[in-house]
C-alpha cells in the first residue's frame, strides 16, 4: 500500500511541474526564439496580436487493474477422541445435634403524653355586590310583500254516451227424459243349518289323575284305576226354513218438465255525466311577517354570597402508645444437616477440539497508477504593446 501511494504522489508532482513550465511560457515569462534575452524590441502601434498553435506534451496519470495472488491463514477446528479418567463425588447427607442460643424479643406497650397543635377551620359567610352586563334580545316584527302564484282548479261538467252490453236471462220449459232406478222387493225362502248341542254326563276311567293324589301314587301309578264323572258337549245340527227378501233394481224412463235458462245479449245506451278539472294560474300577494332580533346590552347587579375559611391554631394533648422491645436469651437445639462427599472413579470418552492452520490463496485486484504522455494543441497569442513601446528582455536593459 505504501509503494502504491508513493508512485501516485510522484506522478502528481511531475504533472504539477510540467504545468508550471507551460503556464510560464504562456504568460510570457520565457524568451522567444527571435528576440534573445537582453535585446530591446520596439513595436509599432499598428501591430496586432499574433496567435499560433503549438503542440504541448502533457503527462497524465491513468490507473490500470492488476491481479495479485495473496494467501491468508484459515483456522479449522477438528475434534479428537480421548479417554480420560474422571472422579465424581457422591453427596451424602448426615445430621448432627447443635445447641444454640437465640435472643427472643419481648414487646411491651407503654404510653407517653404528647402535646400537639392542630389548625381548626373557622368558616365565615360574606356577601358582595357584583355588577355584570347581559345582552337582552329585543324582537321586532316586520312585514314584507311576497308575490306568489297559485294554481286554482276550474271544474267543467261534460256528458258522453256510453254503449254497453247486458246479458238478459230467458227462461224456457222443456220436457226431458229422465232414467230413474227403482228397487222392487222379491220375497223367497231358504233352508239353513243351525248348529246347537247339549251337555251330557258320562263315566270315564282315570288311571293316574288328580282324583288319585291321596293314595300316594304321584311318582308311580301303582293304584287301581277309578271311574270319574265328566261332562261332555254333544253337538247337534238341524235344518230351518226362513223367509228372505231381496231387492231387484230396474231402470224406468219418464218425461220430466225442466226449466232451462238461456242468456241473451242485449245492447243498451246510457248518458254519463263527468267533471273535468283544469288548473288556472293565478297571481296573488300576501304580507309575510318575519322577526328581527336585536341584542341590547343591559347592566344588572346581583348579591354573591361566599364563605371564607380561616384557620385557628388549637393546642391538644393525646396519649401515644409506643412499644419497647426487650431481648430474652433462650437455649434451643436443632439438627444441622451436613454433606459428606465420597469420590467415585470412572472413565469417559470426550471430543477434544483442535485447531489446524492452513494457507488459502485468494486473488486481489489493485489499481496501479501509470504516467502516459500525449500531445495537446495549445494556442499562444502575443500581447498588443502600447504606443511607443520599448521592451527589454534580460538583465542588460537599463
Amino acid at each position: 500500500m505504501k509503494t502504491r501511494y508513493g508512485v501516485a504522489a510522484a506522478a502528481v508532482l511531475i504533472v504539477a511541474a510540467y504545468t508550471n513550465t507551460a503556464s510560464a511560457a504562456y504568460l510570457g515569462a520565457a524568451c522567444y526564439q527571435k528576440a534573445g534575452c537582453g535585446v530591446e524590441v520596439a513595436e509599432s502601434c499598428t501591430q496586432k496580436p499574433q496567435c499560433h498553435t503549438v503542440m504541448k506534451t502533457c503527462r497524465k496519470v491513468v490507473y490500470e487493474k492488476q491481479q495479485f495472488t495473496c494467501y491468508r491463514t484459515v483456522r479449522e477446528t477438528v475434534c479428537e477422541t480421548r479417554t480420560i479418567n474422571c472422579v465424581k463425588y457422591v453427596s451424602e447427607t448426615r445430621y448432627r445435634t447443635v445447641n444454640y442460643t437465640v435472643s427472643r424479643p419481648v414487646y411491651e406497650t407503654c404510653y407517653r403524653t404528647v402535646n400537639y397543635t392542630v389548625s381548626k377551620p373557622v368558616w365565615e359567610t360574606r356577601t358582595k355586590e357584583i355588577c355584570y352586563t347581559v345582552c337582552r334580545p329585543v324582537y321586532e316584527t316586520c312585514y314584507r310583500t311576497v308575490n306568489y302564484t297559485v294554481s286554482r282548479p276550474v271544474w267543467e261538467t261534460k256528458t258522453r254516451t256510453i254503449c254497453y252490453n247486458v246479458c238478459v236471462p230467458v227462461y224456457e220449459t222443456v220436457m226431458k227424459e229422465v232414467c230413474e232406478v227403482v228397487c222392487t222387493p222379491v220375497h223367497y225362502t231358504k233352508t239353513i243349518q243351525v248348529r246347537s248341542g247339549r251337555w251330557e254326563t258320562c263315566m270315564i276311567e282315570d288311571p293316574c289323575g288328580a282324583a288319585q293324589k291321596g293314595c300316594g301314587c304321584e311318582a308311580k301309578c301303582g293304584c287301581a284305576p277309578r271311574m270319574i264323572c265328566k261332562r261332555v258337549w254333544v253337538p247337534q245340527v238341524c235344518e230351518k226354513t226362513i223367509n228372505c227378501v231381496r231387492y231387484e233394481r230396474c231402470v224406468v224412463k219418464k218425461q220430466v218438465p225442466v226449466t232451462v235458462c238461456r242468456w241473451v245479449t242485449e245492447q243498451r245506451t246510457k248518458t254519463c255525466t263527468y267533471q273535468v278539472c283544469r288548473m288556472v294560474q293565478e297571481c296573488r300577494t300576501k304580507q309575510v311577517p318575519y322577526t328581527v332580533c336585536r341584542m341590547v346590552p343591559e347592566t344588572r347587579t346581583k348579591t354573591y354570597t361566599y364563605r371564607v375559611c380561616r384557620m385557628v391554631q388549637e393546642c391538644r394533648t393525646k396519649q401515644v402508645p409506643y412499644t419497647v422491645c426487650r431481648m430474652v436469651q433462650e437455649c434451643r437445639t436443632k439438627q444441622v444437616p451436613y454433606t459428606v462427599c465420597t469420590p467415585v472413579h470412572y472413565t469417559k470418552t470426550i471430543q477434544v477440539p483442535k485447531t489446524i492452520c492452513r494457507q488459502v490463496p485468494y486473488t486481489v485486484t489493485r489499481c496501479v497508477p501509470k504516467v502516459i504522455c500525449e500531445q495537446v494543441p495549445v494556442t499562444v497569442c502575443c500581447p498588443t504593446p502600447t504606443c511607443p513601446v520599448k521592451r527589454c528582455f534580460g538583465k542588460s536593459c537599463g
